[in-house]
């Protein structure tokens, strides 16, 4: 069967269920859209110590696709962003200035994805 027959969506509730999470109908150009972007992420992603895969922000955006639809798919199947592992603070001439942390302000480098989601 095609795609167009039978949608495939990760976020349906079943395979055989045309209804997203939220309700919404999951049409056949959705299902191919999910099927992109998963061989997009399966594509860029690399084994993570957690046991699920991390995608790293530049490899997407390099990557040419619709960066906030990717950014969307990650979420929607539970992807979350890496802790950042905060530097030392350090003081001295050579130190950040006192209270420009910028830890609230940095973007995120790269995105967990939980195992199984690429499978």
């Amino acid at each position: 069967m095609s795609v167009a027959a039978t949608p495939l969506c990760r976020r349906a509730r079943g395979a055989s269920d045309p209804l997203a999470r939220d309700g919404s109908l999951v049409t056949a150009e959705d299902a191919a859209r999910d099927v992109e972007i998963r061989a997009l992420v399966k594509r860029l992603a690399r084994p993570h110590s957690s046991g699920g895969d991390v995608v790293e922000r530049a490899a997407l955006l390099a990557s040419g696709s619709d960066f906030g639809a990717v950014m969307a798919w990650i979420t929607d199947h539970e992807g979350v962003a890496e802790a950042m592992a905060s530097e030392p603070s350090r003081r001295g001439l050579h130190g950040p200035l006192v209270g420009l942390t910028g830890e609230r302000d940095r973007t995120p480098l790269r995105f967990v994805l939980p195992a199984g989601v690429l499978t």
